[in-house]
């Protein structure tokens, strides 16, 4: 798997990055420069240039770059004083915005490497020849406003990738050449799985095949916590705005939300389920015996994504989350988290998704958020000792967590070892607070108690969720997923009868199967259904009409003769065991 960071990665790719900035102030004059950090994989760098660039661009800034790795420049640190900063960057006003606003007893500190200097925390490596000049490249130009504010300059943004040695970037260069052909935009519309308009930015437009997969996805989720006590509900899409300021979400998060006016009252779209969750439990009395309460619903949010960083189905304005919220006494935080955590592992086991390959973060309290500090503490604690139950291991992510509440997320590796944030559990003392929407149950004491209530979702957004199973399999979806698990092609129109009546047998046996009888040639046929990905080809000619049997292609696989009964038992055994492959 490739390494997507290490503390000598970041050092070398922040270097690189200062490295390309003196680049292309070098060979673009008057290029006024914003920021530059190393990200996963590799680092950007934001610029306002005197002139839009191009691919080809890239490859002169890549030769300069080599030019001043060569050079075997020193990176040196020097703290300096403000009016010295100021006056340094005099003509870059991006870099002098950046200075005003660090606090007053704050370290200024710049770094120097030849030629260029620039406004920076550091490290770095210590002189240009640590960077491999066979071991980087720019990869793609991206427009970025100035510090994400769409009202501020639209920026061109540069990204590249710096690794130790040269392999590594070839094994990283390969992956993205297959990550790209594993484009869930590009599968999507040639699989006929959906479709989306520019004219309506966020949304999302199934078809018949992705809306048969989301289905299977949502059903397959409905069943397993009907199995573990939950109890599906439905909440208003459109709720006042009265509900979301109790809750908070007026004060903390309007900004994401749509909004609407009736009657001269303003209403949101609700961008989140849990405030119709408390309304629900509020609903007439409720004792210490109904606890843990655990309502779900597959609930439909939207959200007012800035469109600059929508993403195909992985980022979007409208979309349904796999969501539940657990109320439950602060005695139970810890067996609903260890068993929310066993649940989660099984689901993603089935969707192809091995414990080893599941990350376990956990958030602590952000700066903005509601409540005071010492509930904050009882929070944390309550979601580690938790954590320490279910024996999890993870990494804390200071600052991280919900506005109102601590939190673990799981993030997932797929077949290409990208990490994908999906499933999260949240402790939450704030919404169903007296000071909030006042939820309350009658405790042992024969008193009026608040409960906690956990925020829980396995997947996420089902569409997010789906964009990476597109992606982790290419398309070519386990039999169990799959929109279209067979297709009967008959090798001659003589034949077609007998691939009608197999394919109408295999369907009453539950199995979504269709029979091609369309004039094309067999081998056409053949070449369409491997280019779409369905599991299994089911050929019938007169061999296979006289004695019963199938002659089965497998996706990616084997061919080989069964009789119907057998193939039906092979495939639902498949189908049982949510088998990964299709042979």
């Amino acid at each position: 798997m490739i390494q997507k960071k290490s503390e000598r990665l970041d050092m070398i790719r922040h270097s690189t990055a200062h490295v390309m900035a003196a680049a292309v102030t070098k060979l673009f004059k008057g290029t006024k420069v914003a920021i530059g950090p190393a990200i996963d994989y590799g680092f950007y760098y934001d610029f306002e240039l005197p002139r839009p660039i191009t691919d080809e661009d890239l490859l002169h800034i890549e030769k300069e770059m080599r030019k001043i790795v060569n050079g075997n420049h020193d990176f040196t640190k020097e703290v300096v004083t403000r009016d010295a900063a100021l006056a340094l960057f005099k003509d870059q006003p991006f870099k002098t915005e950046l200075i005003n606003e660090l606090p007053a007893d704050e370290e200024i500190s710049i770094y120097r490497s030849g030629d260029f200097v620039d406004l920076c925390r550091g490290p770095h490596v210590q002189n240009t020849k640590e960077i491999n000049a066979q071991s980087f490249k720019l990869t793609k130009i991206a427009g970025a406003y100035w510090r994400g504010d769409e009202k501020r300059p639209m920026l061109t943004r540069i990204y590249g990738t710096a690794w130790e040695k040269p392999a590594d970037l070839k094994e990283y260069l390969a992956m993205l050449e297959d990550a790209e052909k594993r484009d869930h935009r590009k599968l999507g519309k040639s699989l006929g799985l959906f479709h989306l308009d520019e004219e309506n930015p966020g949304q999302i437009f199934w078809h018949p095949n992705g809306w048969a997969l989301y289905l299977l996805v949502q059903n397959y989720v409905r069943e397993k916590i009907k199995a573990d006590g939950y109890l599906e509900v439905k909440t208003p899409f459109v709720m006042p705005q009265s509900l979301w300021e109790r809750s908070g979400h007026w004060a903390k998060y309007r900004e994401n939300m749509f909004i609407t006016e009736s009657e001269k009252r303003l209403f949101a779209l609700k961008p989140m389920n849990c405030p119709g969750h408390i309304e629900i439990f509020k609903q007439g009395i409720k004792s210490y015996r109904d606890l843990p309460l655990r309502l779900a619903e597959f609930g439909s949010c939207t959200r007012n994504e800035p469109s600059g960083s929508l993403h195909g189905i992985l980022r979007v304005r409208g979309f349904v989350q796999d969501d539940a919220h657990i109320f439950c006494t602060e005695a139970q935080i810890s067996s609903e988290v260890k068993k929310f955590c066993a649940l989660l592992k099984n689901m993603y086991a089935d969707f192809g998704f091995a414990e080893d390959s599941i990350l376990v973060k956990f958030s602590t309290r952000p700066e903005k958020r509601v409540g005071d500090d010492a509930t904050w503490d009882r929070a944390e604690k309550a979601l580690a000792d938790a954590c320490k139950d279910a024996g999890l291991e993870y990494e804390v992510a200071e600052g991280e967590g919900a506005f109102y509440g601590p939190k673990l997320e799981f993030t997932l590796i797929d077949s290409l070892g990208r990490e994908w944030q999906c499933g999260t559990i949240q402790v939450d003392y704030q919404l169903p607070s007296k000071e909030r929407l006042n939820a309350e149950y009658i405790g042992e004491d024969n008193q009026k108690h608040n409960p906690v209530m956990l925020h829980r979702a396995a997947l996420g957004s089902l569409e997010r969720f789906i964009g990476i199973l597109i992606e982790h399999y290419a398309g070519a979806f386990p039999p169990w997923l799959s929109p279209l698990q067979a297709v009967v092609i008959p090798v001659a129109p003589t034949f077609n009868d007998y691939a009608e009546k197999t394919a109408k047998d295999l369907a009453a046996q539950g199995l979504r199967v269709k029979a091609d009888i369309d004039t094309d040639r067999m081998n056409a046929k053949i070449r369409k259904y491997q280019e779409q990905r369905i599991p299994y080809q089911l050929i019938v000619g007169e061999k296979e009409a006289a004695n019963g049997s199938l002659a089965v292609r497998i996706h990616h696989g084997d061919q080989k003769t069964m009789t119907t009964e057998a193939f039906v038992n092979f495939i639902k055994e498949k189908i049982a065991t949510h088998a990964i492959t299709a042979m």
